[in-house]
């Protein structure tokens, strides 16, 4: 109890609980990035062979989970020990290199844990000590996940989608963010609009546009921000992918018909919609004259 009054007293002690937790909760996202795609891969392949009834030769004896077996450097197997584990100081700490074999560790995971880091505290400075501040870590945190992974796979997967989805609707209850009405509606029109948009583009060119993780993402993003806020996702969302699209063509980094995912464009917008999303779209509204 103490704990929380000072917590909601003292700015500082609560931007800096919140920036520590969550370079911790960066940690583990980085986990999450990885092993969810290879544990959903091998989930996968083990329901193929079961339906094909054949067995699986080359399934790995070891548990794989967000938990099971512990972390270890690629290069040498050598478990990472809790010193070695510790937010952005252990890399800086290391030099970028593993202790035991002296191999290269990719930037990407104290750039992960610092970007977490600094998105949880201007959330915290934007809702301050709320309910909403809780929510919006946990949205924010599962659209870092999701961008990610479907960086590298371009997958989405349900296991994130789906719950995200039913809790904004959850939280909808007790009015967080909108009203049941507004997120009811908002997940409807995110899952169909994207859903209309991918069967028109099949029908036309016969070629499948995008994937249905990206309907379920936009589903999510209009449970937690309200139908009101879905135009402004998509505008946003095809803006910047037209851009890194014709950015990739023009430095010749993929031709026309390169797959680019549409999940981590998707999730900056819903990202964006969250903080920025009334004043972006009341300014319209003036420059409008509406």
């Amino acid at each position: 109890m103490k704990l929380i009054i000072e917590l909601q007293q003292n700015a500082t002690f609560f931007l800096v609980t919140i920036g520590l937790f969550s370079l911790l909760v960066g940690s583990f996202l980085n986990v999450i990035v990885y092993r969810l795609p290879i544990m959903l891969k091998r989930d996968w392949t083990n329901d193929c062979l079961t339906f094909l009834d054949q067995a699986n030769s080359t399934q790995e004896s070891e548990a794989f989970n967000l938990s099971t077996p512990r972390s270890r450097c690629p290069s040498c197997n050598h478990f990472i020990g809790a010193f070695e584990n510790i937010p952005i100081f252990s890399y800086l700490f290391l030099r970028g290199r593993c202790k035991h074999c002296n191999s290269h560790i990719s930037i990407r995971y104290p750039l992960i844990e610092l970007i977490t880091c600094l998105i949880s505290v201007g959330i915290a400075l934007h809702f301050g000590f709320s309910i909403q501040t809780v929510a919006a870590l946990i949205f924010s945190w599962s659209l870092i996940c999701l961008t990610l992974i479907d960086y590298d796979t371009q997958l989405l997967p349900d296991s994130i989608c789906l719950p995200l989805m039913w809790l904004g609707l959850f939280l909808s209850l007790f009015d967080v963010f909108n009203s049941p009405h507004s997120t009811i509606i908002g997940a409807l029109v995110g899952y169909l609009s994207l859903w209309l948009v991918y069967w028109l583009f099949k029908l036309i060119t016969g070629k499948e546009g995008m994937g249905y993780g990206d309907f379920k993402l936009l589903a999510a993003i209009g449970a937690w921000l309200g139908w009101q806020m879905i135009p402004l996702v998509l505008m946003l969302s095809a803006f910047v992918g037209a851009i890194v699209g014709v950015t990739l063509i023009i430095i010749k980094e993929g031709g026309i018909n390169t797959q680019i995912p549409f999940g981590p464009y998707l999730a900056t917008a819903g990202f964006i919609a969250m903080i920025w999303g009334d004043n972006i779209n009341n300014a319209y509204l003036r420059f409008a004259g509406l």
